[in-house]
């Protein structure tokens, strides 16, 4: 039987515009088999018998007051847009030329394949955690972008610059140059419970100040690959763009960042994921006091116990972690931990599935001092360990200085005059004709063959024309641009 690949997508769009997503694919079969083989291959447990008296839920008295929700707090969320590079193949792929769209195009014209790098646009959503510029978003939204561009609800931009992201938890700091600004208000993940009312607010493919909303499906769900978050799964709608954005409890207060979904189509299916906000507030504050983020490291690899490996290693249920591997040298070596070992609790909390020990790791930081309760081939043990910092903690990064390129080459174009007979078939006085693009212009869409009329509302004629407007200190410009019949003004970001 052929299985269908299960792809993990970041909800945000990310970079993604050159056609490529940030994901990574799972085999179904490889990772159910961990995550719920106690459901498919176990003997049942056994039921207990049914109270005297039967449950009656009693169904509150009404929904939460989205609206009101989304009135107040629907400013403090922001839209975000990057602009980056990535490189491209020089060379077109075998993989291409087997693609079965591809094939669909064969004998027609294919222009060639780019060289260098590609440039890319991306956006996600994030919030205001500070009245004075402080928002939190994904890290993979802002990752390896050039510029990041902050929208308000009000439809005020701003220049934001990255203070810092963590890609093991998914979180990044930024800061814009404003003040006054509304902020969320922060709430307690614990509180909340599989059930619960959720609404999230973002910009799904680029469609501003969008809210849906659902319920709570699973709590501290831990995902394939990531050891540091325990996840808060929901059944809100989020789709790409919405990354970054808040997840509020029905009280109005964010318990999470949007940051994951599992689909087979690369759009929603059911199925969302959100960073609890604790684990953010963490990341953020340690962005703030040093610019790095530490994480804690316990060095072992854990697997979910079912009902058959719990008989074999004598416990009464399949609770706990199973320790099946040991890192050389690491805390739980020094530790006296051991392939095999249960791990049932740390410094006293219950483990019941493999995740929980990771999220426990996480909470804490390096150097702390914890205590393990192991059973050991039917006997229970406590073991001490000191946790070390994890080798991929450490610097954070930030977005790379703006280009202080000036002239044609700022803007990144490269034109000509119009020419007498181009003058007559476009009935333009004046004009330039772009030759080639790059850079700041073809972000913004320019493309070989327009004709730049003018600049900031100023007629361009020459070279020199152009170049004059484009010096200077301005960070935006306002292109009349014609293409064919249609005269538009393209707006253009200068690095």
């Amino acid at each position: 039987m052929k299985h269908r690949t299960l792809a993990v997508l970041l909800a945000g769009a990310g970079l993604v515009s050159a056609g490529s997503t940030y994901a990574w694919s799972l085999n179904p079969v490889e990772w159910f088999t961990k995550t719920v083989s106690a459901v498919t291959t176990s003997a049942p447990r056994a039921t207990p018998a049914p109270a005297a008296t039967s449950f009656v839920p009693v169904a509150p008295a009404s929904a939460p007051d989205y609206r009101a929700i989304f009135q107040r707090f629907g400013p403090a969320v922001v839209g975000i847009t990057v602009e980056g590079s990535m490189p491209v193949a020089r060379e077109r792929s075998p993989e291409l030329e087997n693609d079965p769209f591809f094939r669909f195009y064969r004998g027609l014209p294919v222009p060639p394949m780019p060289r260098g790098e590609t440039p890319l646009h991306g956006q996600g959503s994030g919030f205001v955690v500070s009245d004075d510029g402080l928002i939190l978003t994904n890290a993979h939204v802002v990752r390896d972008a050039r510029t990041v561009t902050v929208k308000l609800a009000d439809r005020r931009e701003f220049e934001a610059r990255v203070l810092g992201v963590d890609p093991a938890t998914d979180v990044a700091v930024l800061r814009i140059d404003a003040s006054g600004l509304t902020t969320v208000q922060l709430g307690d993940p614990a509180q909340l419970e599989v059930g619960d009312y959720v609404l999230a607010i973002g910009s799904p493919f680029g469609f501003e100040q969008s809210a849906t909303s659902g319920i709570v499906s699973a709590k501290g769900r831990a995902l394939p690959g990531d050891t540091y978050v325990p996840f808060i799964q929901t059944d809100v709608a989020v789709n790409p763009g919405n990354s970054g954005g808040p997840l509020f409890d029905a009280n109005g207060r964010v318990v999470g960042i949007n940051s994951q979904i599992y689909s087979r189509t690369g759009g929603y299916q059911g199925l969302s994921f959100a960073v609890p906000i604790d684990v953010a507030v963490r990341v953020k504050d340690q962005i703030l006091a040093t610019g790095s983020v530490r994480h804690a490291r316990l060095g072992v690899t854990v697997q979910e116990l079912n009902q058959g490996l719990a008989e074999s290693f004598k416990l009464d249920r399949p609770d706990g972690a199973l320790v099946s591997d040991v890192a050389p040298g690491s805390p739980a070596e020094k530790a006296g931990l051991r392939a095999g070992d249960v791990v049932l609790a740390l410094n006293g909390k219950h483990i019941e599935r493999s995740g929980d020990l990771a999220a426990l790791v996480a909470k804490a930081s390096p150097g702390d001092r914890v205590t393990l309760d192991v059973m050991r081939q039917g006997k229970r043990e406590r073991l001490a360990a000191v946790l070390a910092e994890s080798p991929a903690a450490g610097g954070t990064k930030t977005a790379p200085k703006a280009s202080e390129e000036h002239s044609e080459h700022r803007l990144g174009v490269a034109v000509r005059p119009l020419a007498p007979q181009e003058r007559e078939a476009t009935r333009l006085g004046n004009g330039l004709v772009v030759e080639g693009v790059s850079g700041a212009a073809e972000r913004a869409g320019i493309e070989p063959g327009d004709v730049i009329v003018s600049v900031n509302g100023k007629p361009v004629d020459s070279v020199e024309a152009l170049r004059a407007l484009v010096d200077g200190d301005a960070r935006q410009l306002a292109l009349l641009v014609q293409r064919g019949e249609v005269r538009i003004f393209v707006p253009v970001r200068l690095g």
